[in-house]
């Protein structure tokens, strides 16, 4: 290795591990999984996501060397089909979280990036006079018809979406290899979202959940990725669904450099304007920046508490964060 930029970046890295029923540890400098069998290395500086699921346990040590590697850690359930929690990610810039923030809570901004998010996914541009319900329903309409087109090319039967989070084996194989499926590329968007400074949970389409920001960008992929590896693997008369869903995801993941593509879409997705949502645009401001690392100023929940500030925007300034003044319209 030459110098520091030829470390490995996320779009240069595995997509995920998914481990169970086994203890990790560090091991020779790095984490090793330990089971019955024997101890296999795991390759933490070029891995993205480390999916824990029931029975396992890690130690301190393997964590911070998890943390140290930029590997995202998180813990699900059973076949890595439900999420429970995670840790955080490589960034230490809160620049592009507050920019999410702004685009959320300003209405006209928001309304931008949701239409940004529905042309991505039609890959073509939403005309102005569509409602946000009209949006809804082409989205439902172009999901169904992803369903029935991997039903007629698979001869996998298709009678809608249906699991129950009690009884998981109720469901039809196809059901539950979707849900296995979508939990992969959940994860691996989640630890995407989070390497790159922005949250979850504010969501643009989905609101109100944890996850929101998750199944915003995860739905950009369904119906490429999860969707097609879902009904192969029902067609293929497996023995164990959600085992197989998981290795298709990998070689799906992989053979379109899903890893590659996240964090420029999200970029993609945000980048809209105040004006005609065609660029980042800049916001009024005034002269003052404010660097929350300062001890001595006054941080903005201060001065929005004594009515002396707006919600924040960002400048293209690196490492800057300015206060701004809304327009009547943005109010």
């Amino acid at each position: 290795m030459r110098n520091l930029h030829a470390l490995p970046a996320f779009r240069d890295g595995l997509s995920f591990l998914y481990l169970e029923r086994g203890h990790i540890d560090r091991h020779l400098k790095a984490v090793a999984y330990h089971t019955e069998l024997g101890v296999t290395p795991i390759p933490v500086a070029s891995l993205a996501l480390l999916m824990l699921g029931p029975g396992t346990t890690i130690t301190h040590a393997a964590v911070k060397t998890l943390a140290d590697n930029d590997c995202l850690i998180a813990w699900c359930g059973d076949a890595g089909v439900r999420f429970y929690a995670a840790g955080i990610g490589r960034t230490h810039s809160s620049r592009n979280l507050l920019r999410q923030a702004r685009l959320v809570c300003t209405p006209q901004l928001h309304k931008r990036v949701v239409y940004r998010m529905y042309a991505m996914r039609f890959k073509e541009p939403m005309p102005d006079d569509l409602e946000l319900q009209q949006l809804r329903g082409k989205e439902g309409v172009r999901v169904r018809e992803a369903y029935a087109a991997a039903s007629r090319h698979y001869g996998v039967p298709w009678s809608g979406r249906s699991y129950k989070r009690g009884d998981w084996r109720a469901a039809d194989p196809v059901n539950r290899a979707l849900s296995a499926a979508n939990a992969c590329l959940y994860g691996i968007v989640h630890a995407a979202i989070v390497a790159s400074g922005y949250s979850p949970a504010l969501g643009f389409i989905h609101t109100g959940k944890q996850l929101s920001f998750v199944y915003d960008i995860a739905d950009l992929y369904k119906t490429q990725i999860t969707i097609p590896v879902a009904f192969q693997v029902a067609a293929s008369s497996s023995t164990n669904i959600e085992r197989d869903a998981r290795y298709g995801c990998r070689d799906a993941f992989r053979q379109s450099r899903l890893l590659q593509h996240i964090i420029p879409d999200i970029e993609v997705a945000l980048h809209v304007s105040d004006d005609d949502g065609k660029g980042p645009g800049r916001t009024q401001r005034t002269t003052e920046p404010v660097d929350d690392r300062t001890e001595k100023r006054r941080l903005y929940w201060e001065r929005f508490r004594t009515g002396q500030a707006e919600p924040v925007g960002t400048g293209n300034e690196e490492n800057e964060i300015w206060w701004w003044a809304p327009t009547d319209m943005e109010r």
